[in-house]
């Protein structure tokens, strides 16, 4: 029997002489020798595991960070609720503005300015606005050549201003071409083509009055007079809106919208009476963001007890890729699942974690207001042992003090200093960013390098240690197969001078 071996130019000559089978008693004595590499690829899996574990730790946590942001603004805890007592007033009340009501009495509100063409553009039933302007007949049989394409004309901003636009287009260039062109451009107007009609339709896109005694919209050029047929003294001018605060103070604005005193109102017609609009501290806002932001730490907690806690069984190691050939993929299946539980058990850096964040809780916040600790405002940790210090909100006791004092609310979770001052939320994100700097340093992140964190460096140790331990099993194999293949020939030899022997002895 006649093999050759992967890497060696060496031939292999088993069981001609001796009939034993070479083949299996090498193998057999290589199974053995593999035992230490099967190892290696075991440590190497669990190493990768755990790695796995640790971001996937490092994930949720950065998820509750970065719901911090939303945590340490005023408005979280300040939110305001605006109701009228008329669709023709709606208003939107911002953290700053003050409770109470609002008196608000609509005389006219803000339009834009509009120009429409005097008369129809065209006397052709065949005009195309989407072909070549060149080629489209306007009124009178007229017909559009590059100099009427090269025009400009001015409007006015809010400070009323002129500001002059400037276009050229091509023959080429059809009708809605041109008049969306207007419309996209810094001009701040609408140009369009109702088929209809066949008018054009040029307006502000702003409403007000930005051009006192003047027209908002100035134009001479053949292309808006002759061709679209506007008229810039027909124009039907942009006016202000104009409304009475609190039946004291009349207040112009170019827009349907003002804000006073943290509180924007928006109008939608005239009125014949005062509107009421009242602010009052929206609670059920503030809990509901309050509530979500505790539910997302009591998961952390849940999801990280869960690591540290978790079973490892110890007969479970991963297995090799003989040991899969001969299972089924539902066995592999729940054999690695309790290959991989326990990564995490009794990690240090976590449990660490689960402390800080406990103390950044509990722990008494200098506020300077009546709310210093969290139990003040309805929020205490559970009794149940099972559930590792989640936290339990009593709605009632935290929507009134939502309401009697959302600044004190505010200062406990979110004040912005250092020491025994430091707000919940600030504190949160401190012992976040170190667990997570922790967990960086032990399992890096999709950018790292493996000599940039600690599994990486073992990692890259394996390697090297598997590859050496490869070289080692192929020269061995070569060695077993070199002295099996001596035994061959010495037998062979042996066997020939028997047969020599017999032949001349025993005859």
């Amino acid at each position: 029997m006649v093999d050759s071996i992967s890497g060696s130019n060496s031939m292999r000559v088993g069981g001609l002489a001796s009939g034993m089978d070479t083949d299996s008693l090498v193998e057999q004595l290589m199974n053995a020798e593999r035992q230490k590499l099967y190892k290696m690829q075991q440590e190497q899996t669990k190493l990768n595991w755990q790695q796995d574990s640790y971001r996937e730790i490092n994930t949720s946590l950065s998820k509750l960070d970065d719901s911090l942001l939303d945590m340490k603004l005023s408005k979280t805890y300040n939110a305001k609720t605006a109701t009228s007592t008329s669709s023709a007033v709606t208003a939107t009340a911002s953290s700053s503005s003050a409770n109470g009501t609002y008196s608000l009495e609509v005389v006219k509100v803000a339009t834009g300015a509009i120009n429409v063409s005097q008369n129809k553009i065209t006397d052709s039933a065949e005009f195309d606005p989407e072909a070549a302007i060149g080629t489209q007949t306007f009124v009178g049989g007229t017909k559009v050549t590059e100099t009427d394409l090269e025009f400009s004309f001015t409007t006015y901003d809010e400070s009323g201003i002129a500001q002059t636009h400037n276009f050229k287009f091509e023959t080429t260039d059809s009708l809605n071409d041109i008049l969306k062109n207007i419309s996209n451009s810094d001009a701040g107007v609408r140009a369009f083509y109702d088929e209809k009609t066949q008018k054009v339709i040029l307006e502000k896109k702003d409403t007000g009055d930005f051009h006192k005694d003047g027209k908002e919209i100035e134009f001479s050029n053949t292309f808006f007079t002759q061709f679209l047929q506007l008229d810039q003294t027909k124009e039907q001018g942009g006016e202000d809106a104009q409304f009475k605060y609190n039946g004291a103070l009349t207040i112009d604005s170019h827009s349907n919208s003002y804000s006073l005193g943290g509180v924007t109102f928006n109008f939608t017609e005239a009125t014949t009476s005062p509107v009421k609009v009242t602010v009052n501290n929206d609670v059920d806002a503030s809990f509901d963001k309050i509530m979500k932001f505790v539910d997302s730490y009591n998961k952390i907690v849940e999801d990280v007890n869960g690591k540290l806690d978790e079973k490892r069984y110890r007969d479970y190691q991963p297995l090799t890729d003989e040991q899969k050939k001969e299972m089924s993929e539902d066995e592999i299946k729940l054999w690695e699942e309790k290959a991989k539980s326990g990564m995490l058990k009794g990690d240090s850096v976590l449990q660490n974690s689960l402390f800080s964040l406990r103390s950044a809780w509990y722990n008494k916040v200098e506020t300077g207001s009546e709310y210093t600790q969290l139990a003040q405002i309805g929020i205490t940790t559970s009794n149940n042992y099972l559930d590792n210090g989640k936290l339990i909100i009593d709605e009632e006791k935290l929507k009134a003090s939502l309401r009697e004092n959302p600044e004190g609310v505010y200062k406990l979770f979110s004040n912005d200093v250092e020491g025994e001052g430091r707000g919940i939320v600030n504190r949160i994100e401190d012992t976040l960013k170190t667990t997570m700097d922790n967990i960086y340093n032990k399992a890096g992140k999709s950018t790292y390098t493996n000599d940039q964190f600690t599994i990486g460096k073992r990692l890259d140790d394996i390697d090297a240690r598997i590859d050496d331990f490869q070289d080692y099993l192929k020269q061995t194999e070569d060695r077993y197969w070199r002295q099996f293949s001596a035994m061959e020939q010495a037998i062979s030899q042996m066997n020939q001078q028997s047969a020599y022997l017999m032949s001349n002895f025993g005859g």
